[in-house]
């Protein structure tokens, strides 16, 4: 029996003493994993070391939800390799010994830089006085909490925001304020600047920058206004402006004027808040057009339009029988309306006895004298239009043709020069066409262009012929050459022909000089007694 109670005992010490044994176990070995804080970019990997103190640990390994593959091991450590690493998460590392489980975890943070910074100005252009949104968002940035977000006016910063005290949860990376436009920010540049501090958790600083957007200003309350006459004469060039005030910036307005549905050609123009432009057009049918202007500014536009009246009116047609006529022909002067006037314009035709019906014709008959030559005859047409009076006129110049004449007021026949004195032979011919004047003294033509130094020489009688086509005519022109003694005035007078009628010069080149009938010789005496 005693024998017994002494294996029991035994059996007890030896189950016993075990005990003791890992009780000192379990309270030396540790259990640790590297690195002790993890930071990894958004769908990076991470390697992941464990190890244990224990000298011959038992089972041991990794728990988590990340997809890890084993990648190393020893007698106390075991490196697993996490992959496409997305989000946070907590890793437990464990290992037993003795039959004892201890564990320790690491806390995982997944990070992304602030690739793309997005600003958004709302609207794009904005009116004077009204208020427009500046709006900044980063579509994928973590950890929010360590995000902060500037908006930039130019380097001016306006607002800065971060997320560290907010509910993470419940935010979005995303900053918005609210401005009123003035003049002066008008082609300002925006930008908004994000920066994620990983300082803390062991990590960089990592910044990143939104495009620059421009915002625009514009100011443009007043309707366009059409400038043009409300009358427009078919055919002719007229001119209409389109002009726009109190807007802002008037260089930018653009226009478009539209006669109908054609489109005008304009140039554009400003000047302080006003804007205008001009076109050239021409009506090419008769009644009621309109014409419309388009202005527009930034996303704003503005529509005028105003009806015209177009109106067909060409000049009254005036017409001689003969242009031309000998002078005592019978001529008859007509005057009408143009066959494209509608209605039938009044008719006026100077020197006309009557006026005639509304649509009919005013005329004159008479017989061409010579001093009709240059004689203006003028037709005048009036026609109401939308209320108004419009005239018209159309002018014919006469012109009489008749023979040559040497009249005394022209061409005196006596002459008196003063010796020493320069003179030429003052004879001017009267005619149409205009003749043709030659002078010959003694037989041999005298020069006529060429002033003469007077001399007794030059005393006798000068035969001068005029011709034209109609005819000729000479006269006898006495020239006495006084001295200076004898204390006689003399005067210059100078000959100037013309020849406006074409070819009249042609046949002064076939001139024959007739000498005159009278005797100069007696002639000279005669002047010499009287």
């Amino acid at each position: 029996m005693k024998m017994l109670l002494f294996v029991v005992w035994a059996l007890l010490a030896l189950i016993l003493c075990p005990v003791h044994i890992s009780g000192v176990a379990e309270e030396s070995f540790e259990v640790s994993v590297w690195p002790n804080q993890a930071l990894v970019e958004f769908g990076q990997s991470l390697v992941v070391n464990c190890s244990t103190t224990c000298p011959d640990p038992g089972p041991s390994g990794i728990e988590t939800f990340l997809k890890k593959t084993q990648v190393g091991k020893g007698p106390q450590w075991k490196e697993f390799l996490l992959e496409d690493v997305t989000e946070n998460s907590i890793l437990q590392c464990f290992f037993s010994c003795s039959g004892i489980q201890k564990d320790t975890s690491l806390g995982i943070t997944v990070y992304q830089p602030p690739e793309q910074v997005i600003l958004e100005l709302q609207p794009a252009w904005v009116a004077v006085d009204e208020a427009f949104t500046v709006k900044c968002h980063v579509p994928s940035v973590a950890p929010l909490e360590s995000l902060t977000l500037a908006l930039l006016q130019g380097n001016q910063e306006l607002h800065r925001k971060n997320f560290m005290s907010l509910a993470v949860a419940s935010q979005r990376a995303e900053v918005i304020i609210s401005v009123r436009a003035q003049r002066e920010n008008d082609r300002c540049n925006f930008s908004c600047r994000a920066e994620l501090d990983l300082s803390l958790q062991g990590g960089s600083l990592f910044q990143g920058s939104s495009p620059i957007k421009i915002l625009r200003i514009f100011e443009f309350s007043q309707t366009p206004h059409i400038w043009v006459s409300s009358l427009l004469e078919v055919g002719m060039a007229e001119t209409v402006s389109c002009e726009v005030a109190r807007v802002f910036p008037a260089k930018e307005v653009i226009f478009h004027m539209f006669l109908e549905d054609q489109e005008l050609s304009s140039f554009l123009s400003w000047e302080g808040d006003t804007a205008w432009a001009n076109a050239t057009f021409r009506a090419m049918e008769a009644g009621d057009q309109e014409l419309s202007c388009l202005a527009s500014l930034g996303p704003m536009e503005q529509k005028t339009r105003k009806l015209v009246h177009s109106y067909s009116f060409p000049p009254p047609i005036l017409e001689l029988k003969e242009s031309y006529p000998l002078a005592g022909t019978d001529i008859n002067v007509t005057c009408s309306g143009h066959v494209l006037t509608s209605p039938s314009p009044t008719l006026r035709l100077q020197g006309a006895p009557d006026l005639p019906a509304p649509g009919e014709s005013a005329w004159l008959l008479l017989t061409a004298r010579e001093e009709d030559d240059g004689r203006n005859f003028s037709c005048e047409a009036s026609l109401e239009v939308q209320g108004q009076w419009l005239m018209k006129t159309t002018v014919i110049q006469l012109h009489v043709l008749y023979k040559p004449r040497l009249e005394e007021s022209s061409c005196p026949g006596k002459q008196t020069w003063l010796e020493g004195m320069e003179h030429t032979l003052a004879c001017v011919p009267k005619g149409n066409p205009a003749p043709a004047l030659v002078c010959t003294w003694n037989g041999v033509v005298f020069d006529l262009e060429v002033p003469q130094n007077a001399t007794q020489n030059h005393t006798g009688t000068y035969c001068c012929t005029a011709t034209n086509q109609l005819g000729s005519v000479s006269k006898d022109i006495a020239v006495i050459v006084q001295g200076l003694d004898e204390g006689i005035s003399s005067a210059l007078f100078v000959v100037i022909t013309g020849c406006p009628w074409s070819g009249c010069h042609h046949h002064s080149l076939y001139l024959s000089y007739r000498p005159c009938k009278v005797d100069g010789r007696k002639l000279l005496s005669r002047q010499k007694e009287e």
